[in-house]
């Protein structure tokens, strides 16, 4: 079964990290403990059951309330999620997109061009007075809708 517990936002690699080596210490019945990147101040533990769980959050820093969201997860519910997608191929040239790193860091812009090869894509900043190009990795853009 499949528990979604609650961390911090921004923390939930620490917070995988600390119940590793509390599994490893305790000899605790966890499979398996996944960071979804969609899914902020999430992780999902996967365990025999939620007493389990429990005894593996207990204690643990950066673990939110009561730590497990109520409820087992099914996997069908999740596979969305957890789809790998190149981000390389869903990239196009007209799509909205905004910057999530960098000078340009919460700047709306206009994909102009992708770079395959090199990962990149050039866009055009939709609020900037003057048109000019900038080239950008590809992990530093994130689509809108």
């Amino acid at each position: 079964m499949i528990f979604p517990v609650r961390t911090t936002v921004g923390q939930e690699q620490m917070v995988v990290d600390i119940l590793g080596a509390k599994i490893t210490k305790e000899e605790l019945n966890i499979y398996s403990i996944a960071v979804v990147p969609g899914l902020k101040g999430y992780i999902l533990i996967e365990a025999d059951n939620e007493i389990t769980v429990r005894r593996g959050i207990t204690d643990t820093p950066h673990v939110r309330g009561s730590g497990i969201v109520k409820g087992a997860v099914h996997i069908d519910e999740l596979a969305g999620m957890l789809e790998a997608k190149p981000l390389m191929k869903t990239l196009e040239e007209g799509q909205k997109v905004e910057i999530i790193s960098g000078p340009f860091k919460g700047e709306k812009a206009k994909i102009t061009r992708v770079n395959a090869a090199k990962e990149e894509v050039v866009v055009e900043l939709l609020e900037a007075a003057v048109k000019i190009p900038v080239t950008i990795k590809a992990e530093n853009i994130k689509i809108v809708n």
